[in-house]
C-alpha cells in the first residue's frame, strides 16, 4: 500500500516547497498530495515574483518543474488539490463562469505536474444551489472536461475517505464537553452502535474502486469546547476551526475512533493511497523547524493506524 503525505500539512509558511520534498522523502513516502498554494509559492521562488493565482501559463512552467523536482526524489505528485467552491452556482452567473474557468485551468496544471487525480471539496458557499441533480449535473461536466485528458475525478469519479471526515463527523463534536455528539435523543451507547452499523455499511457497500484514496487524520478534543457559533474573527462554524487547527497525525494526541473507520475502508479490499492530510495548530510547538522529525513520525502513524486497524474487531 502506498504511503503519501499533503503537501500542505508539512512544516511552516516560511518552508518552501523542496524542504517539505526533501523531509517526505528521507521518511520513506512514496508520494504527495501537491497542494496548490504550495505551486504558488513554488512558482512565486522560481520566477522571482508574485505569481496569480489565474496566471496558468506561468504556474504549468512552475509545475513542470516541481515535477522534476517531485520525480528526482523518486516520489510522485498523485493529486492535485483543493479544487473548492465549484459545484451548484447559478446558470450564467459570474461565479459559475470563474469556477469552469478555474476547471479549465487546473486541468492544464494536473497536465504540467503529471497526476491524473484531481480532488473536489463539497462546496458550502452561500448561494450555491442545494438541489443535488444541479450539483451532480455540474460535476458530470466536470467529470466529462477531466475524460477528454484521461483524468479522473462517471468512471472517472471516485470518493477520497477521510478518518476525520467521517469519525468527526459522525461521531465526533467540538462543541460539547465530552468530544462526542450529544442529543437528548440519543445515549452514546446508541451513538457507537450507530456508528459501527454506518461503518459496516461502508464496508459492504462502497465498491472498491470507488475509493480513489484514503485521508488520515485525528483531531484533539477542544478544551474548552468550542462555541457553537461562528468565529468572530475568522468566521468559521465550530466544525471548520476544529478542522483547519485541530487535527494532528493518528496516535499524536487526538481522540477520534479512527482505527474502526480505517478497518472499514481496509474491509472493502482498499489498497490504494494512504495519504496523510493534517491541520495541526500545535505543529511549531511540537516539532519546532524539523520536517525529518515530523515526516518521520507520519509515516509511523500511518504504518501504526494501518497496523491496528487490521487487528481491529
Amino acid at each position: 500500500m502506498p504511503f503519501a503525505l499533503a503537501s500542505c500539512s508539512i512544516g511552516l509558511p516560511k518552508h518552501t516547497l523542496h524542504q517539505k520534498i526533501e523531509a517526505i522523502r528521507h521518511a520513506g513516502f512514496d508520494g504527495i498530495e501537491l497542494s496548490f498554494p504550495d505551486l504558488q509559492s513554488y512558482a512565486n521562488l522560481h520566477f522571482g515574483r508574485d505569481i496569480a493565482e489565474d496566471d496558468y501559463d506561468t504556474l504549468c512552467e512552475a509545475g513542470q518543474a516541481a515535477r522534476q523536482l517531485v520525480e528526482r526524489h523518486n516520489l510522485k505528485i498523485f493529486v492535485l488539490q483543493p479544487f473548492s467552491n465549484f459545484e451548484g452556482w447559478p446558470e450564467g452567473s459570474e461565479k459559475r463562469k470563474d469556477a469552469f474557468a478555474r476547471a479549465r485551468g487546473w486541468i492544464r496544471i494536473m497536465e504540467a505536474v503529471g497526476t491524473d487525480m484531481l480532488q473536489v471539496g463539497s462546496s458550502d458557499s452561500e448561494g450555491i444551489a442545494t438541489d443535488p441533480d444541479l450539483v451532480a449535473a455540474d460535476l458530470q461536466e466536470l467529470a466529462d472536461m477531466l475524460a477528454e485528458k484521461g483524468f479522473k475525478l462517471a468512471p472517472n469519479v471516485g470518493l477520497c475517505l477521510d478518518t476525520f471526515q467521517s469519525a468527526g463527523g459522525e461521531w465526533g463534536d467540538p462543541t460539547t464537553e465530552s468530544g462526542r455528539i450529544e442529543t437528548p435523543a440519543i445515549t452514546e451507547m446508541e451513538l457507537s452502535v450507530r456508528y459501527r452499523a454506518s461503518l459496516k455499511e461502508l464496508a459492504e457497500t462502497v465498491p472498491v474502486d470507488k475509493i480513489f484514496f484514503f485521508q488520515i487524520s485525528d483531531a484533539y478534543k477542544a478544551q474548552p469546547p468550542l462555541e457553537d457559533k461562528p468565529d468572530t474573527e475568522s468566521g468559521l462554524r465550530p466544525r471548520g476551526r476544529w478542522s483547519h487547527d485541530y487535527r494532528p497525525l493518528p496516535y499524536d494526541g487526538g481522540y477520534l475512533p479512527i482505527e474502526q473507520f480505517a478497518k472499514a475502508v481496509l474491509d472493502t479490499g482498499f489498497k490504494g493511497w494512504f495519504s496523510v492530510e493534517v491541520f495541526d495548530g500545535k505543529f511549531e510547538e511540537k516539532f519546532g523547524q524539523d520536517l525529518n522529525k515530523y515526516a518521520e513520525k507520519a509515516i509511523d502513524s500511518c504504518k501504526e493506524l494501518l497496523s491496528k486497524a487490521k487487528e481491529t474487531q
